[in-house]
């Protein structure tokens, strides 16, 4: 095999090892731009065309992924409940990023009794199950797309606070923040200029499997009825509606299902490669 084809072949490897990545990338612009690749409404019911078949066509509209009970069309129901998902996933990592990392930090550099107070909450949390708190509180606060994000944020938030505890105790006393400090640096600055930006990679790799994990507790509230509420399209909701027709009408759970599954793998395969590479930096 000459030079140039061995070359080519090592080019498309390289291209199709980083298929977690295009598969994400793919499922995220089909959230952003879901008004317009979605075929149909993903609202708008026609009876007279429920529990149709894939491929099947009805008053000059092809339902490609078929129908569920009420007629709607299943391709355009699971485009939109990727923008569902997405959105919440990101905001939810978002916002228990931001406090986890900023309990964390403070945590690992004040020392002493913030030490012990924030850390002590920390481990409060972390000893009840983050499904079972999740579920309580959302019954609490109610159903919906703005409180599922601040229950999820509100569950998942000790897991970056641990990270960040670790990573600040490590480098609090290394040379350069001691410098800095002896300099006059305030703690805002020591924080976000120097101890931040080193301890920015660990952060990320759970960042990235949280993401994933966040997909899935929204696809489990909604399952239940205590995520975003009808007619809004969620994979969780469509797969407990299909649940009840898995014998006879097999796509209403198996499309939205089988989304679910890629964008949770696609994302957790992300995270191990990161973690791999900064381990390997190392």
């Amino acid at each position: 095999m000459s030079v140039a084809a061995l070359s080519a072949r090592a080019r498309l490897g390289g291209a199709l090892s980083w298929w977690p990545a295009w598969l994400l990338a793919l499922l995220a612009l089909c959230a952003v731009f879901a008004p317009w690749l979605a075929p149909l409404d993903p609202d708008r019911q026609n009876l007279l065309a429920r529990l149709k078949a894939p491929g099947f066509e009805a008053r000059g509209a092809v339902y490609w992924l078929g129908s569920d009970e009420l007629g709607r069309d299943v391709l355009s129901r699971v485009i939109h409940g990727a923008r569902v998902s997405i959105s919440v996933a990101v905001l939810s990592v978002l916002l228990s990023g931001v406090v986890g990392v900023t309990v964390g930090m403070a945590a690992g550099y004040l020392r002493g009794w913030t030490e012990t107070v924030l850390m002590r909450l920390v481990d409060i949390f972390l000893s009840i199950p983050a499904i079972l708190l999740a579920i309580i509180t959302v019954a609490v606060l109610g159903p919906g797309f703005v409180n599922v994000i601040l229950v999820l944020a509100l569950t998942r938030w000790p897991r970056y606070a641990r990270v960040a505890y670790g990573q600040t105790l490590a480098l609090a006393d290394r040379p350069f923040v001691q410098l800095s400090r002896a300099m006059g640096a305030g703690t805002p600055r020591v924080l976000l200029r120097h101890i931040l930006p080193n301890i920015a990679g660990p952060l990320l790799v759970v960042a990235t499997l949280e993401f994933g994990l966040m997909v899935l507790f929204e696809a489990g509230l909604s399952f239940l009825g205590l995520g975003v509420q009808p007619p809004m399209a969620s994979w969780g909701a469509m797969l407990s509606t299909g649940r009840n027709y898995i014998a006879t009408a097999w796509w209403i759970a198996t499309f939205p299902g089988l989304a679910l599954f890629l964008l949770v793998l696609s994302a957790n395969m992300i995270g191990d490669r990161m973690g791999d590479a900064i381990g390997k930096g190392r």
